[in-house]
């Protein structure tokens, strides 16, 4: 029995071990010393690569055709995710990208033809990821943004009960602000010290296009031209809380399908301690009779 102690609790322990390092997303052991080891060289190998795609991107640019609209619509997706390429270079730069895993076509027909679908169903991936980043990204810094607007507003509320100078607001709260309402804030804060307020606001709307957002930017344009805006926030600040709670449900429900795969390998472990006792002791009766 003490072999199959011994191997119950190395597997409970390895079990225990995978369930926790998933939960408090700890890199492996494996990752950590590969960033260790080669951190600055493939920081530099990195760079030098991506230079020679931008310069190739750059060069095939003339070929991307984009109408007015398509160009505008990209334009101010790129500048929103603050990738600075012009749209003719950016499609490109998915081509290229497309283009070089297409490459390894050649070596798969003379080493392993049969992967050959396989790298071009992984080189049609590699386009549609690049041609979408710049939208997951400005839907990356929306989320983040929206998941902090409760708190924005709830400190609006408070504030403008005290004063009515919307800049002083946006710029003390600035300084403890997440990194991505941060940087929308400091370009808010400059385009108002060097233009029309209500322009400014507008633009922040436009640049992120959250409905959220919106409803902020209506108040404060309200609060600029002369209304309270306080009840209006504290009616604002009520819903967003609700919308927050029905996020954090969302994101609470998805948890167990995460750990779904360790629980599985915890019932096969509980599973085979106990199907190893039976055999032990059904091979000890069966010498007995023999």
């Amino acid at each position: 029995m003490i072999p199959i102690l011994i191997i119950f609790a190395s597997i409970f322990t390895l079990g225990a071990y995978l369930i926790f390092a998933d939960l408090l997303k700890l890199p492996t052991r494996k990752v950590t010393k590969a960033v260790l080891a080669i951190n600055r060289r493939e920081k530099k190998k990195s760079k030098n690569f991506e230079m020679f795609i931008n310069e190739l991107s750059m060069k095939l640019s003339k070929f991307s055709k984009l109408t007015d609209y398509n160009r505008r619509k990209i334009s101010a997706t790129l500048k929103s995710a603050n990738i600075k390429l012009s749209p003719e270079t950016f499609i490109a730069r998915a081509w290229v990208k497309a283009g070089l895993t297409l490459l390894f076509i050649v070596p798969a027909f003379l080493i392993f033809p049969i992967i050959f679908p396989l790298i071009l169903f992984l080189a049609v991936a590699v386009y549609f990821k690049e041609i979408r980043c710049a939208d997951e990204a400005v839907r990356k810094r929306r989320e983040d943004i929206e998941f902090e607007l409760p708190r924005f507003v709830s400190t609006l509320t408070q504030e403008l009960k005290a004063s009515r100078n919307v800049l002083s607001i946006l710029e003390t709260y600035k300084q403890n602000a997440g990194k991505s309402f941060k940087n929308e804030l400091e370009i808010t804060v400059a385009d108002m010290k060097s233009g029309s307020y209500e322009s400014a606001l507008t633009r922040l709307e436009a640049r992120l296009g959250s409905s959220q957002l919106s409803d902020v930017v209506r108040g404060l344009i309200g609060v600029i031209r002369g209304d309270d805006g306080v009840v209006y926030f504290q009616m604002l600040s009520h819903d967003l809380k609700q919308l927050e709670l029905q996020r954090l449900k969302t994101i609470a429900m998805k948890r167990p399908s995460k750990i779904r795969k360790y629980s599985f390998a915890m019932l096969f472990c509980f599973l085979l301690m106990y199907l190893s006792v039976m055999f032990v002791e059904i091979v000890k009766t069966l010498g007995k009779m023999f």
